[in-house]
């Protein structure tokens, strides 16, 4: 009989305590892969690899160009995923305080603006009127529309394309990127509409915490990488917009339609070309 009730009062106590423990790990899901139980991808991050050593001696030759990455060509999807696109992933860093950010006319980093700054144009506030269902009386809300990341459908990347005599090889080094969103404004004569950089990013900055942010590869949920490695590696597709060039001109200001592809074209191909060209020096 006496062994009955130990055995019952061991069962008792380990019920509570199986309980105890439910109960103070609630979430015990959280943060596990599909291999563990769980419903996250397997997917582990690594700091960003260092840059390889370049002395400015060893540099011969170097072009810099401004780039737009278009979101809705196929190959750029990855920077609108839903749940992984670039600038939620920047927007975090940004109130976490983690990145800091530059003004959207400012493409050399010198003047930086505050992550509050950005949020409050981003996010708009209205005014809008309620009526109280029991009363009937009339009163006014402030109600924050938050920022929709679809909105973002291009990017603008910075980069130097330098040939380093030391390794006889063409490099690319990005600088900088930044986020443009659409914006209609009216005038006597209607609507215009216009494409304008929200703020800049350091991209050196920027490298150790885009290195710790999942980037979705299409079609192989399993082949998964950072926001640091698909830039390292350039899998997305672009094309030069500006060049630094003598009057520091855009294309789209001296040529348009068929001529301004083309001279975007041509740019790319004289940088590839470039790297043949200096072993006749």
């Amino acid at each position: 009989m006496l062994k009955r009730w130990i055995c019952c009062l061991c069962i008792v106590g380990s019920l509570a305590t199986l309980v105890a423990q439910t109960e103070n790990s609630p979430n015990t899901m959280a943060g596990k892969t599909w291999l563990e139980g769980g419903g996250e991808n397997a997917y582990e991050a690594s700091p960003p690899l260092p840059y390889a050593g370049v002395r400015e001696a060893d540099i011969m030759w170097e072009k810099r160009v401004w780039r737009v990455i278009d979101t809705r060509e196929k190959i750029n999807l990855t920077f609108r995923h839903p749940e992984f696109a670039l600038f939620s992933v920047l927007a975090e860093g940004l109130a976490a305080g983690e990145l800091s950010a530059y003004s959207p006319e400012d493409d050399r980093f010198n003047e930086r603006v505050s992550s509050e700054e950005i949020f409050n144009k981003l996010n708009k506030s209205d005014t809008v009127t309620v009526i109280d269902p029991v009363t009937g009386d009339y009163s006014t809300q402030i109600v924050t529309n938050d920022f929709d990341p679809e909105r973002i459908k291009r990017w603008r990347v910075q980069e130097v394309w330098y040939f380093d005599t030391r390794y006889s090889q063409m490099k690319v080094r990005i600088i900088g990127i930044a986020p443009l969103v659409e914006t209609t404004i009216s005038d006597g004569n209607g609507e215009l509409s216009f494409e304008s950089p929200i703020f800049w990013i350091n991209y050196a900055e920027a490298r150790p915490w885009l290195a710790q942010h999942t980037a979705i590869i299409p079609g192989n949920d399993h082949s998964r990488t950072s926001w640091e490695d698909l830039f390292a590696m350039r899998r997305f597709d672009s094309y030069v917009y500006q060049e630094n060039d003598m009057r520091g001109r855009r294309l789209e200001d001296y040529l348009s339609g068929t001529d301004l592809l083309l001279e975007s074209k041509k740019i790319d191909r004289t940088i590839q070309n470039k790297e043949m060209d200096m072993w006749s020096y």
